[in-house]
């Protein structure tokens, strides 16, 4: 009832995590491999194990989350070894999702190049909601350069790719990302990373709640849900038929999965709420999907896939 088709592949139910929450060592990923969840995904790594930004650097709010990270990880060797043998034991299983997240346009493509002569044959996950150059906007709000690394990606880089975009704001620029994004081979795009440089108080002390950056950090959570719809209804809109969608972004119960679905995600990816909630969250939602689905009369996602309605 809850299969979902993503490309070629398909998945038993379409949740799994958002990379970078429940994610860090393998004893996590593993906690997810043998959840209720259809896929995950690996924590974004690095060239090189990063400890990340100052704690405190997470903070769950009343709804939602605000986090400036700071991309910690153990690096890509740990993460790339842990995949290849992962693989090995999921022969008859839909591949699940390994993530990049350099801190630099440089260090992406070392990254996929190191991808690309491995033994992974799963489906990779470039973060372009990544640093630029110092007085410069995060990649995936540079259209020309977004433009410039995918068609350098795509000329050494044949395995499954897919990548994760922060939100837009404009139906200008939905056309010009969409533009770029129908140019190549993508297997599907994530949408939406948080809400960027958002500021959250704490009343009682009149301070900011996480420490980096001045308070400044990612929003994510019931904040974010309405944002991140009208970016995956965007996106689905304006792709071609053959790049699929992750949806991302506020994501608590069955109604707000149904709504991602309804929009045109094909996959759902969990943060603040497997932050707050633990890997037995995805019992949870899928049974509350069901439920939603069997009171509507559909038998599958397929059904009310991307069939939104509008107002005449």
């Amino acid at each position: 009832m809850l299969a979902t088709n993503f490309g070629k592949f398909t998945y038993k139910n379409p949740f799994m995590n958002a990379s970078g929450v429940h994610c860090m060592t393998i004893e996590e990923l593993d906690e997810l491999a043998s959840s209720t969840a259809g896929s995950f995904v690996t924590k974004s790594a690095t060239l090189e194990a990063r400890a990340g930004n100052p704690e405190p650097r997470y903070t769950d709010l009343p709804l939602g989350s605000i986090n400036s990270m700071g991309l910690p990880n153990l690096g890509v060797d740990y993460y790339l070894d842990y995949a290849i043998k992962k693989q090995q034991e999921m022969t008859q299983q839909a591949p699940f999702f390994f993530s990049v997240a350099g801190m630099s346009v440089a260090e992406n493509i070392e990254l996929l190049k190191k991808i690309q002569e491995s033994d992974f044959e799963g489906i990779t996950e470039l973060n372009l909601s990544c640093p630029n150059v110092p007085g410069k906007p995060q990649v995936a709000y540079d259209f020309p350069l977004t433009d410039q690394i995918l068609e350098t990606v795509f000329g050494f880089f044949t395995k499954p790719l897919g990548v994760k975009l922060p939100p837009y704001f404009d139906l200008a620029h939905f056309d010009e990302m969409a533009k770029i994004l129908n140019k190549y081979p993508l297997t599907y795009i994530n949408s939406i990373n948080s809400i960027g440089n958002a500021l959250f108080i704490d009343p009682a002390t009149d301070s900011v709640v996480i420490k980096p950056k001045d308070g400044f950090g990612g929003l994510g959570g019931e904040y974010v849900k309405p944002t991140a719809l009208a970016n995956v209804r965007a996106f689905y809109t304006r792709l071609k038929p053959e790049i699929k969608i992750i949806g991302t972004g506020g994501i608590r119960n069955g109604q707000d999965a149904y709504e991602h679905l309804l929009c045109g995600a094909s996959m759902l990816q969990i943060g603040t709420e497997l932050q707050k909630e633990g890997p037995a969250i995805f019992e949870r939602l899928t049974k509350e999907l069901a439920a939603i689905m069997k009171e509507k009369g559909y038998q599958s996602i397929s059904e009310f896939h991307g069939k939104l309605k509008t107002i005449d």
